[in-house]
């Protein structure tokens, strides 16, 4: 063969050959796309997709190097009701070993992506608020009630045994790790109760319910007020105005906002708050900000109220 012709060959077979990269990368969303992974201790590499960010943030500790995790709705500025699954989603949902979603009708796109097509055979699904026995139509911010969420964490982890029995030990570690960080905003929860039970307190939705439990704090907003607000829907007119008559006549000692579901509505009950100097404690459906763990993030949150509650004592 002429040393022409073999040259040009060669230019051929190279250009295929960047050609198939290219389009490789383009399907893999931009990114070389991964090798098959293993454990490092020879089990299984998992894959496993959380409807929501704090769910992903406990399993992402249970399981460490033996799982790779998708949390789908993280966003700081999305309200996680308003969530719209994608083709991608869908993807990563049918390939997964495992799937946790929070159930409750909180994430019921969730349930459509179970349902769509053909998916791993072996996958194994939990819905958090099956298993803690909290049905649609109950409040469904299950993460915000600390004995949830321990019996959550505690399922994940015999669930990633069942899935990878290899690495047992280490979940079994990665758990009683677990445990022993979320105990600094469990004990603050404890240490709230003891000093605070009683105390009156507002919020503009029913997030905070399972939390005013947990802290013994009287929660006395309207429920129809704070419910509708939760489901996307116009509180009823009275409840608007007795929740405004509470602001005015200084009853609740702060205010809890949901500072991801927000409407004209709450904006102007918490205007009323601030012009009434009540504080205004802002909380989160997400993880914020979302590199942060679960249990940091809710020991963040429960100082801001901590604080909040010490500084209405110290000013009576």
């Amino acid at each position: 063969m002429r040393p022409r012709t073999t040259f040009w060959i060669i230019i051929a077979v190279i250009i295929i050959v960047l050609g198939g990269i290219v389009y490789a990368v383009s399907r893999n969303g931009g990114s070389m796309p991964a090798a098959p992974s293993t454990s490092t201790s020879g089990g299984k590499m998992l894959q496993v997709v959380a409807a929501e960010n704090f769910w992903g943030s406990i399993v992402l500790q249970i399981g460490g190097s033996h799982v790779q995790v998708l949390s789908i709705v993280s966003d700081p500025n999305a309200d996680p009701h308003e969530y719209e699954s994608s083709a991608s989603d869908a993807r990563a949902v049918a390939n997964a070993d495992y799937v946790i979603e929070n159930g409750v009708g909180y994430d019921s796109w969730m349930d459509k992506l179970l349902s769509a097509g053909t998916s791993n055979p072996n996958r194994k699904v939990l819905n958090a608020g099956d298993l803690v026995g909290v049905q649609d139509g109950g409040n469904p911010h299950l993460w915000y009630s600390p004995g949830y969420v321990n019996t959550t964490a505690a399922q994940i982890e015999q669930d990633l045994i069942t899935l990878d029995p290899a690495d047992k030990a280490d979940f079994e570690q990665n758990y009683a790790t677990l445990r022993s960080n979320m105990t600094e905003y469990q004990d603050r929860i404890t240490s709230i109760k003891k000093h605070y039970a009683g105390t009156k307190v507002a919020a503009t939705e029913d997030i905070f319910v399972y939390l005013a439990n947990a802290t013994g704090l009287d929660l006395i907003s309207p429920a129809a007020f704070i419910q509708a607000v939760a489901e996307g829907n116009d509180p009823p007119a009275q409840s608007v105005v007795e929740f405004e008559n509470q602001l005015k006549a200084k009853q609740p000692t702060i205010l809890v906002y949901n500072e991801q579901t927000v409407t004209p509505l709450t904006e102007s009950i918490k205007a009323l708050a601030a012009q009434e100097n009540i504080p205004v404690i802002g909380v989160t459906e997400t993880i914020q900000p979302p590199d942060a763990t679960f249990e940091e993030w809710m020991n963040s949150e429960l100082i801001d109220l901590q604080n909040a509650l010490n500084a209405n004592q110290l000013g009576q």
